[in-house]
């Protein structure tokens, strides 16, 4: 799905009001500025994410989506949390790829193989089916949602998740490229969901909402190439362009983003056609000091009010609805399937081959 040949675009029906969904990647805590550690397994932040439910989703009604990794679907008391808000009906949950710390262990821990698409396939291929029958037993629900660790989407991963079963993938981050330390390069896709085929199976990729704004956000990929370059770095063109707001590169999230350019991300996308926006974070990032973005009690307040602000301004300024992802997949307006072509799926086990899952493969 990394060539854009088969894609077919993915919308609402008319008349339907613009779609936000909130989609949280739900992992150990690590150190993000030192190497991958397969010893860092630690979960205890997941405790914490009925804080932004009591404060910020319930009083709009959101039900997110935790995407869930090795180390949260494995861990009995982080299991308990997120199964407890799932069967009060307040969130969905789906999986998410952390390679270095998702069994088996046939790699090295490489900063190249942290992008779980650059594992051969039959390895990628059993970490999935690992992670899906974790989750199977744990939730007691097969997860229809994906998102890939580091983004990391590869040659076959796609035919592999829909072989699983799964109908939404979720890795995309349009207009950036992770080619730098052998991640994927998305700087050819855009901010809207489309249709792909995957084997027999047509799923819906929704990307990680991520635009230009500015008055030269149309050449946004050539001047982020420029400023990522050799003579751009050296004159800081991306500093300049972003603090003169002539261009910026917004994700919609708040780690990393303020509630002001998260609101002139969606003006932008909104004024392009955007129908769909994926508000995403991190799970450490509800406990202070395992991210960047919540040092302390008063960056973990400054975090919610961003959550909390721009929900209430989604809903009264852009006139907006929240969905699951489940809902959301069956509210795109159908499409007629592209054709099958590229890597043929039949080698991977069938979907009715790979489940149900058995207990011991959570073991191995």
């Amino acid at each position: 799905m990394l060539t854009k040949a088969n894609h077919v675009p993915a919308r609402l029906a008319a008349g339907e009001r613009p779609v936000l969904v909130v989609i949280i990647d739900t992992e150990e805590e690590f150190a993000w500025h030192q190497p991958f550690d397969r010893a860092s397994v630690g979960t205890t932040s997941i405790a914490a994410q009925p804080l932004m439910h009591e404060r910020v989703f319930d009083k709009f009604g959101i039900v997110p989506t935790y995407m869930c990794d090795w180390p949260v679907a494995t861990t009995p008391a982080s299991v308990a949390t997120l199964r407890s808000l799932m069967q009060q009906g307040r969130c969905e949950i789906g999986a998410h790829l952390h390679p270095w710390v998702s069994p088996p262990y046939g790699e090295a821990v490489t900063t190249f193989n942290s992008y779980a698409g650059n594992l051969p396939r039959e390895l990628e291929y059993e970490k999935l089916r690992m992670l899906t029958a974790a989750i199977c037993d744990t939730f007691g629900r097969a997860p229809l949602a994906f998102k890939a660790g580091r983004y990391g989407l590869g040659p076959h991963t796609c035919n592999t998740i829909a072989a699983l079963g799964y109908t939404i993938d979720a890795s995309v981050v349009p207009y950036t490229t992770f080619s730098s330390d052998g991640g994927p390069d998305f700087r050819d896709y855009d901010e809207h969901p489309y249709w792909f085929k995957a084997g027999l199976r047509q799923l819906l990729e929704l990307p990680v909402t991520t635009g230009h704004v500015g008055w030269l956000r149309a050449y946004g990929r050539q001047l982020d190439e420029l400023a990522q370059g050799t003579l751009g770095r050296g004159a800081r063109m991306g500093g300049i362009l972003a603090r003169t707001r002539a261009l910026e590169r917004i994700r919609l999230s708040p780690e990393g983003a303020s509630g002001d350019e998260l609101r002139r991300l969606t003006r932008s996308l909104r004024g392009g056609g955007c129908e769909v926006f994926s508000l995403t974070y991190h799970s450490p990032s509800m406990a202070p000091g395992h991210t960047p973005y919540v040092r302390n009690e008063a960056d973990l307040e400054h975090f919610m009010a961003t959550v909390h602000d721009y929900c209430a301004w989604f809903k009264d300024e852009i006139g907006g609805q929240f969905v699951t992802l489940s809902q959301l997949n069956g509210r795109m307006v159908p499409q007629t399937p592209p054709c099958s072509s590229g890597e043929d799926a039949s080698s991977l086990p069938a979907p009715s081959q790979a489940a149900p899952f058995p207990k011991s493969a959570r073991t191995e």
